[in-house]
């Protein structure tokens, strides 16, 4: 389904919608969702007319299948030489979640991770001084991560029935945009936090300058090559999200800039617009319009 260009990108009909995803923005706005000039293979992304939020126009059907990408043994376990990297990350987000905390950081340290997988942020966290526990959907992933010794809740996060304000810090690492029903999400989330508690979120930015340059030729943008990208955020949606759900934004940063995908072009000109992105890399931090975005949020 391609939109007119010669049309006023009105509202998406309730008959063109079939089974689709959305019929409405998850984030809770009773205005229309109407087509985007962005086409990918499922449609035309979808734009709430109130925050724009930009959404997928797939099926139920699609949404699903593109998920079951992720239910494999190995999971998001990083291959051997991005191991040390993702480490390091870790690290430092962990440890910037602990100053959030300050006085709230009594022993002991409680995290949860969802959307754990095989379990590579829990090692990472039990290093670091955390008692970890997942929760994670792919039955094969969860099953890797218990094998290696973690208590992990395999279903949604609402079926675990964790008791009110069991953990100091939650991790959803690039979970929000797999969902049809963030809202939901986050306030559990936030039942479950202590006072004081620190919620993490990564997600793309679908206000970045990679996403204004590429387009539909974004990864971010793919149901399939991103097994199951449905819901796309900006830093004010994501901030209108967190306030919603009872959460204040103590620290939200952008980071990186890319022009092409590595499969998308010549080396060389993969290479010479690489450079470019990381020329471009410091601004797009100061402006939040770098593509990967990282937001701190704190129980209010």
């Amino acid at each position: 389904m391609h939109a007119d260009k010669n049309d006023d990108r009105s509202s998406v009909s309730a008959t063109m919608s079939g089974d689709r995803l959305f019929d409405r923005c998850p984030l809770g706005c009773r205005d229309d969702l109407q087509t985007s000039a962005i086409t990918l293979t499922e449609g035309p992304l979808l734009r709430c007319t109130m925050c724009g939020q930009l959404l997928s126009s797939c099926t139920r059907g699609q949404y699903e299948l593109a998920l079951k990408k992720w239910d494999t043994s190995n999971g998001t376990t990083p291959e051997a030489q991005s191991a040390a990297r993702f480490q390091q990350v870790t690290e430092r987000r962990l440890r910037c979640a602990l100053r959030l905390l300050g006085r709230f950081a009594t022993p002991p340290l409680r995290l949860l991770d969802v959307g754990c997988s095989s379990g590579a942020l829990l090692a990472v966290a039990a290093k670091s001084g955390f008692s970890p526990n997942g929760v994670e959907i792919a039955s094969k992933a969860a099953e890797t991560a218990q094998r290696a010794g973690f208590e992990v809740f395999c279903g949604l996060l609402h079926d675990a029935r964790f008791a009110d304000e069991t953990f100091h810090v939650i991790t959803a690492f690039e979970i929000i945009e797999h969902l049809n029903a963030p809202l939901s999400l986050l306030s559990e989330c936030r039942r479950i936090l202590k006072p004081g508690g620190v919620l993490i979120v990564n997600t793309p930015n679908a206000a970045s300058w990679t996403a204004g340059v590429m387009r539909e030729c974004w990864d971010g943008f793919s149901l399939s090559a991103m097994g199951g990208h449905v819901s796309f955020f900006s830093p004010q949606s994501l901030t209108n999200l967190a306030e919603q759900c009872g959460f204040r934004v103590e620290r939200l940063e952008t980071r990186r800039v890319r022009f092409v995908e590595s499969h998308q072009a010549s080396p060389v000109v993969y290479r010479t617009l690489k450079i470019l992105g990381e020329i471009c890399s410091v601004p797009a931090s100061l402006l939040h319009r770098g593509h990967d975005m990282l937001a701190f949020l704190r129980k209010v």
